[in-house]
């Protein structure tokens, strides 16, 4: 019998962010695959988890996935984590789980925290209907394209943003979407958690005075 892959999220800043039950199995699956296992290693040693570690991540996702796919198929226990937050979700974690599935392997998810979850129940923008559409492209041709098909969008509009692209990709929002009411929020469940309500005008003002720092989530409301 094969093992299973299971689908474990964590907690996307503060530790005590985690299920009873995701720590159950992350102590007794056979191996973890990360994307960063120094990060993970934060949080198993927080929780006193021994279960040893493996690297998965963008760059590696390809021949890793296969050596895993291999360990599930002996009839290893495999968990999967991303660096924070429900794995396959933005990250190469889509990867593995296909694969597992293409080869009858059982995938389970042991659920919990999610980024974009968090940020549009916080937001005061409809949470009926949504549209999750994650990273904009890092090139600007691309990124405006990518706008350009979300205008007519009803649904509220949920992106994923890094640090050093926030100005450029709220200009070309600002330009293709025109004013909308967005909100920005940043470091969730962290010390420095920051919600900005505004419409985009006043968000790339904001910006300006405050340099934008951590990992960002747009969120604007629907034509």
């Amino acid at each position: 019998m094969p093992g299973t892959l299971f689908i474990v999220a964590t907690p996307i800043g503060n530790l005590k962010d985690i299920t009873f039950r995701a720590i159950e199995i992350l102590k007794s699956v056979d191996l973890i695959a990360c994307e960063d296992t120094r990060h993970t290693r934060r949080l198993l040693d927080h929780y006193g988890v021994n279960t040893p570690t493996t690297s998965y991540f963008e760059h590696n996702k390809m021949k890793k996935g296969q050596y895993l796919v291999r360990l599930l198929k002996e009839g290893r226990q495999v968990a999967l984590v991303s660096d924070s937050g429900t794995p396959g979700i933005s990250d190469p974690g889509y990867n593995i789980i296909n694969l597992a599935i293409k080869d009858d392997i059982p995938v389970t998810t042991i659920p919990g925290p999610c980024a974009f979850v968090s940020a549009l129940v916080a937001s005061g923008l409809p949470t009926d209907s949504f549209v999750f559409h994650g990273f904009l492209s890092n090139k600007k041709a691309k990124r405006r394209r990518q706008l350009e098909h979300l205008n007519a969008e009803k649904r509220t509009i949920i992106l994923y943003e890094s640090p050093h692209r926030v100005a450029k990709a709220l200009a070309d929002v600002l330009d293709i979407l025109g004013d909308r009411k967005i909100v920005i929020v940043r470091e969730l469940t962290k010390m420095f958690e920051e919600i900005v309500r505004s419409n985009v005008s006043g968000a790339i003002e904001h910006f300006i005075k405050h340099p934008p720092r951590g990992e960002f989530i747009f969120l604007i409301r629907g034509k």
